[in-house]
């Protein structure tokens, strides 16, 4: 069997009967782990291992686990601090930022190789235009050049730790208002004016990027359907004009910004026919069964290819991790910057 198209979400703790007959599917290619899914290290990876266990090849574990306001797992985990912070490091020291990020990236990743997780979405490198909320300290930077630099540096440092980086909102989510969690947010800037946002992007794929995050956001002088939902943006401008060849996650189908393309299957058929490899839908049994349903039959041969290559690679189990020079510099690092003051300057 290989991995499907779907990536879906679970009940609880530990899984279900329904849960194991969904991720037995053919369709189904990942997991998405909530704050739901987790008690404990030990429990989460009892659930990783459940979810292992239904299947050959296993399913991709994931989650979203930025730090910040978007970290699902505490309890035992590095609080990892927001993005922003790092923007802020870099600000007063160029390099000791960077390794901030790439600490950052280590940690997180290796924190969650040990229990057993392939992927978090992570970094954003969406620019921080002061406007969107739901990115709000989410992003690194306004300057695109430092973005990138702290993106790499980043991937880097979760590569290290056995982890590939997803980069997301692809093209961009931080110069629009609106949440694309409730509503599709409209950015009606002309591609000439997007190389910023595009520039961390550009820089991350000539270092190797091998996943982005599709963004519900709409650019109307680019194309008239959302970039997730768009082949001019996922064909002709990620894969051709940047040159990728990773994997497209859609963001989630069931999001409001997601509902201009009708029921939630009509939504997968649509972002497959873009160019997605990967169908974010959570939250939402009912419609995670009528699209296992009505896609009968989908499945490609490239992109089973490019999902398997994300499978986490092994590295420390928890004991020996927390006991090793690396992951308490990197520990030290982190919580010396959450702990920092902020940054005053003057007006």
């Amino acid at each position: 069997m290989t991995l499907g198209p779907l990536m879906v979400d679970v009940e609880g703790t530990e899984l279900t009967p329904e849960d194991r007959r969904v991720l037995a599917h053919p369709l189904v290619g990942a997991v998405i782990l909530f704050t739901r899914n987790f008690s404990t290290v030990t429990q989460l990876e009892g659930l990783v291992r459940e979810i292992r266990a239904v299947r050959r090849p296993p399913l991709l574990v994931t989650v979203d686990h930025e730090g910040g306001r978007v970290q699902r797992f505490r309890k035992g985990f590095t609080e990892v601090p927001p993005q922003r912070a790092i923007g802020r490091a870099y600000d007063l020291d160029p390099d000791a930022g960077r390794r901030l990020a790439w600490q950052c990236g280590w940690l997180l990743a290796a924190e969650l190789r040990a229990a057993g997780v392939d992927l978090s979405f992570t970094p954003c490198v969406d620019l921080d235009y002061g406007v969107s909320e739901v990115i709000g300290d989410r992003a690194y930077h306004r300057n695109p050049e430092v973005v990138a630099t702290l993106a790499i540096a980043c991937m880097q440092g979760m590569r290290a730790a056995g982890m590939a980086a997803v980069a997301k909102h692809f093209p961009g989510h931080g110069a629009v208002v609106a949440d694309s969690h409730k509503a599709l947010p409209v950015d009606r800037r002309p591609l000439a004016e997007l190389g910023e946002d595009l520039l961390p992007y550009r820089r991350l794929v000539d270092n190797g990027l091998t996943a982005v995050m599709a963004a519900h956001v709409l650019f109307p002088e680019v194309d008239e359907a959302p970039a997730g939902f768009s082949r001019r943006w996922i064909q002709q401008e990620l894969r051709w004009g940047l040159g990728f060849t990773g994997a497209v996650f859609s963001d989630d189908l069931s999001m409001g910004g997601a509902a201009f393309a009708g029921s939630v299957p009509e939504r997968a058929r649509r972002a497959l026919a873009a160019g997605c490899d990967i169908l974010s839908v959570c939250n939402d049994r009912a419609a995670v069964l009528a699209t296992l349903d009505e896609l009968a039959g989908e499945s490609d041969p490239l992109s089973q290819v490019r999902l398997a290559r994300l499978h986490g690679r092994p590295g420390l189990e928890r004991d020996a991790l927390v006991n090793s020079g690396r992951w308490q510099e990197c520990r030290s690092a982190v919580d010396h910057c959450r702990d920092a003051p902020r940054l005053q300057l003057d007006a």
